[in-house]
């Protein structure tokens, strides 16, 4: 009789195991697919907003800048005037706003507004069209990517706890902040190879540590069932995803990409 009770008993935590590596599969698969759709959704806004804000045509133009391109109104406003500042800074705004409000959303109002802020950060991002070439954009992307995948799945497959590193990356972002809105106003060509150096290793470093933290973060939680709550981890998750390519895109790109 003890030993059917142990096999019954091994047999339902096999199936609650079961369960969760199930659910576990679908909730990483929304993480992702979020991402994705606000990745997509970004740079098609950059794109489309780039193409708005330069026009070949003088008569149209607000300021000249190469040899053959010029600022239409549209750009002037965005890249040239104090409004710069706000498209600047709206998204860093946006993601403190939204984690702040999350709980009082639902898991499709958070959804739509994570969408939401996927389109300011193609409209802050919008000029890497113009100042650099589309072929070296398309390549860092794709190192981005390459990168970004094996960081995700080392994140998702180690035994390692990479909790201990959460408080470091963090602290490094913040100086990271300072130190980029610091050199707004220096300038410094020196300074900002090394904030796109750190910028690199930190949000590559994030990466494994979000993923992980996603991960275990379902399986703490799946077994009270909490569809909503879920639901709205899934669109956090695939924020600080996100964010994390955004940025070590961005950072990248500076060693990468080709200047028009």
């Amino acid at each position: 009789m003890a030993e059917f009770d142990n096999v019954r008993a091994g047999v339902a935590t096999g199936a609650r195991t079961a369960h969760i590596d199930e659910g576990l599969r679908a909730h990483m698969n929304k993480v992702y697919g979020t991402m994705s759709v606000g990745m997509l959704i970004t740079f098609a806004a950059a794109w489309a907003l780039s193409g708005l804000a330069v026009t070949t045509d003088p008569s149209q133009a607000s300021a000249q800048i190469s040899a053959d391109q010029y600022l239409t109104g549209l750009g002037y406003a965005l890249y040239a005037s104090p409004l710069k500042w706000v498209i600047m800074f709206a998204p860093l705004l946006f993601v403190f706003g939204f984690s702040a409000g999350i709980n009082r959303m639902s898991a499709a109002t958070a959804q739509v507004v994570f969408y939401a802020f996927a389109a300011v950060m193609g409209i802050s991002i919008s000029s890497i069209f113009i100042v650099f070439t589309g072929v070296s954009i398309a390549q860092t992307f794709l190192v981005t990517a390459i990168a970004f995948a094996g960081l995700s799945l080392y994140g998702y497959t180690t035994k390692k706890d990479l909790s201990g590193f959460g408080t470091f990356l963090l602290m490094g972002l913040i100086g990271l902040i300072v130190a980029s809105i610091v050199n707004l106003f220096l300038g410094s060509g020196v300074l900002s190879l090394v904030i796109s150096v750190i910028g690199v290793l930190i949000f590559a470093g994030l990466t494994a540590y979000d993923t992980q933290k996603i991960k275990t973060d379902y399986i703490e939680h799946a077994r009270y069932g909490d569809s909503e709550w879920l639901g709205k981890s899934a669109i956090m998750g695939a924020l600080s995803l996100y964010l994390d390519f955004i940025n070590m895109f961005m950072f990248l790109l500076q060693f990468l990409g080709n200047r028009e």
